[in-house]
């Protein structure tokens, strides 16, 4: 019998061997890929919620200006025309790996966020429409609704970023090329800090 042919049965129980050393401590972050989209996925479906929310809101809001400040013609049709605009974005099934339409979704998010930020600082200028009831109560769901968004944004943000490290990190990058060669990187939120800001609704109740 050859040198040769007896030492490649050693390296492979050498390499055996290691396996199956190493294989217990590799194991236990198997399932931090599929447990860390399916986190991010589920954050993701709070942001929708959230940005319906807000959409579902202004319908109501530019009736109750339009109530008192008809006048305010252009801002009142950039609103709604931005709420449209926002509501009919397709959101894709692949969105959250597709940075296109993530950004597509997010721009149309950014100008309705930017209409109601003009809106909210006409309604200043009358104060029949800061004091109404109906204004008081939108504008308490609407700083609600707002909040609830920073924190959904938030809070998906954490969760793509722990993904895609797993996934570009190791041990996670051999998990992701041996058991999950279909998984890519997510796309996220990179709105500027500025758009990023909820629209101001503290309309002089000293809130």
């Amino acid at each position: 019998m050859s040198v040769s042919s007896i030492a490649r049965p050693s390296r492979w129980l050498a390499l055996g061997y290691i396996f199956a050393i190493t294989l217990p401590l590799a194991g236990c972050g198997v399932n931090n890929i599929p447990t860390f989209e399916q986190n991010a996925k589920a954050a993701w479906s709070e942001v929708l919620n959230t940005y319906k929310s807000r959409a579902d809101l202004v319908p109501n809001l530019v009736e109750t200006v339009k109530g008192f400040a008809e006048q305010e013609r252009s801002v009142l049709t950039e609103v709604v025309e931005a709420r449209a605009k926002a509501t009919s974005v397709q959101v894709p099934a692949d969105i959250l790996t597709n940075p296109e339409a993530m950004k597509n979704f997010q721009d149309a998010q950014t100008q309705l966020g930017g209409a109601l930020g003009r809106l909210l600082a006409v309604v200043e200028r009358y104060p029949d429409i800061k004091s109404g009831q109906n204004f008081l109560a939108l504008q308490s769901q609407l700083e609600g609704i707002e909040n609830r968004i920073r924190i959904a944004r938030s809070d998906y943000i954490q969760a793509v970023r722990q993904y895609n490290t797993e996934i570009t990190t190791i041990p996670g990058r051999w998990w992701r090329a041996f058991v999950y060669p279909d998984k890519t990187e997510m796309a996220t939120f990179d709105i500027p800090a500025e758009d990023q800001k909820a629209p101001r609704v503290d309309f002089g109740t000293g809130k």
